[in-house]
């Protein structure tokens, strides 16, 4: 008997500690746990501010246009060396804007083996073709930001180009992107490519022809543009053709297709897409001229469609304020849209109202046919080919003043440092003070053609010419 209750006794004990062992390992778990968490939300943190002081596609951090503490210079001269960083020569035509993650800058380039490819500037209503017949280099460089070094470069595609372009257009129009671990490359019809931070080609796929023109002339080709945006490690393409248009998202490590859905009777557009995301809720945004629309970012799916907007648009929609700003300009309409995130179903405003349900403002005729509105320190600034700068409030929708700068522009606008810079066609760079009061502070040159946007990185400025790229800091 005494016998049995020492082993009863002894089992007991044992359940005891294997009880408080127990108990010691999910209190040990539970503080690995909370350290882990603490240590991983800064680590969050850190990631978004080093996104934010990026500018790794079309117009910066999730296309804003603008990059916050830094300080970028107001006024320089071209041929003083020392109001210069650096200029290096990148050969052939390409409108592509440089992109930049850490010290290094990506862009791209088409070029034949004479270097004697045609431009044509300034403001014309001609819809006439280049002659491309030649074969091509389809090119990505990469520099270093700090010193204009070629780090290396890359044939992407060699032949003659496969889809025509506009005199003013170039073979190389689609701005790179990248979320730090890879290089996103479209040339259109010559195919998307996907680069490592050392050259090395990860993947290429061929998209098709992508053959955009005016959609009142079925012959006539300009040139793709639609930039590649990158959300998630997806890849968003906006392919607005004349036959068979498609919005399209990618692994990114793979290429493989994700979801593909047709833009239906869109016309042919030269639009990057945009993203708003906002409690786990994600949509692609697309600008257009009868499809103007949010998609569901994981399926595809439809949620909102407006129509009304220009017939050959080109701008990039604006997430600020809560809200998804398009524009466009182009035959009957040119309008500018303040869209509120959560609108479903068809949108589109008659022809006597500017607001509904989901419209929170509009502007009937204002908009831009080229240039991405810039929305910063809470207006929206909207510049047209023809120089003619108008200021909004970006909640409202108020006329804070109209200025024209009297020449032609291409490029979107760019801000930092409460400054906003405009390039022209003619290489001439506008500063002017943020504000609702126009203020000009300087007013420079590259002494080049610019019609691609520029790029901020610390505190530097970079400009990509018709020759050169540039840093100014």
């Amino acid at each position: 008997m005494k016998l049995l209750n020492f082993f009863r006794l002894e089992g007991t004990i044992n359940t005891y500690n294997s009880k408080t062992n127990n108990m010691k390992y999910k209190i040990t778990l539970l503080i690995l746990f909370l350290i882990l968490t603490a240590f991983l939300r800064p680590c969050s943190a850190q990631l978004k501010l080093n996104y934010d002081q990026q500018w790794p596609s079309f117009r910066g951090p999730m296309g804003c246009g603008y990059l916050n503490n830094v300080k970028t210079r107001t006024s320089w001269n071209i041929d003083f060396p020392m109001d210069i960083k650096w200029k290096t020569a990148i050969p052939g035509l390409g409108h592509s804007c440089p992109v930049i993650w850490d010290n290094l800058l990506f862009v791209t380039t088409a070029s034949t083996n004479m270097n004697d490819e045609s431009l044509k500037l300034g403001l014309y209503g001609d819809i006439d073709e280049a002659d491309d017949n030649k074969v091509h280099e389809f090119k990505v460089y990469c520099l270093d930001k700090n010193t204009g070094k070629i780090i290396w470069e890359r044939v992407a595609h060699k032949g003659i180009p496969k889809s025509r372009r506009h005199t003013k257009s170039t073979q190389a129009n689609c701005t790179p992107a990248t979320n730090g671990k890879y290089l996103i490359v479209h040339f259109g019809s010559e195919g998307l490519y996907c680069y490592d931070f050392k050259g090395k080609l990860i993947w290429k796929k061929d998209m098709g022809i992508l053959n955009p023109g005016p959609y009142t002339e079925s012959n006539v080709e300009w040139g793709y543009a639609s930039s590649p945006v990158i959300y998630n490690d997806v890849i968003v393409v906006q392919c607005d053709i004349p036959k068979n248009p498609f919005i399209v998202t990618l692994d990114i490590a793979t290429g493989k297709e994700k979801w593909r859905v047709s833009r239906e009777d869109e016309v042919s557009t030269w639009c990057t897409p945009a993203i708003y995301s906002k409690s786990g809720k994600t949509q692609i945004i697309a600008n257009g001229y009868r499809q103007i629309c949010g998609y569901d970012f994981e399926t595809g799916k439809k949620i909102w469609r407006l129509s009304n907007g220009g017939d050959a648009p080109a701008p990039t929609p604006v997430i600020a304020n809560d809200l998804i700003y398009l524009n466009s300009a182009h035959g009957k309409y040119s309008p500018v849209f303040a869209v509120k995130p959560d609108a479903k179903g068809d949108i589109t405003l008659d022809e006597a109202n500017t607001k509904n349900q989901y419209i929170a403002w509009s502007v009937k005729r204002g908009g831009a046919y080229m240039q991405t509105p810039l929305i910063y320190e809470g207006l929206l600034y909207n510049l047209n080919v023809n120089g003619m700068l108008t200021v909004f409030d970006a909640l409202t929708g108020e006329t804070k003043y109209k200025e024209s700068f009297k020449e032609a522009f291409s490029a979107s606008a760019i801000a930092s440092d409460g400054k906003i810079y405009f390039s022209s066609e003619a290489g001439n760079i506008y500063v002017i003070k943020a504000g609702p009061v126009y203020a000009l502070l300087s007013k420079n040159s590259v002494k080049d053609n610019c019609m691609a946007t520029p790029a901020i990185s610390g505190n530097a400025l970079y400009f990509r010419t018709q020759h050169s790229l540039i840093a100014i800091e």
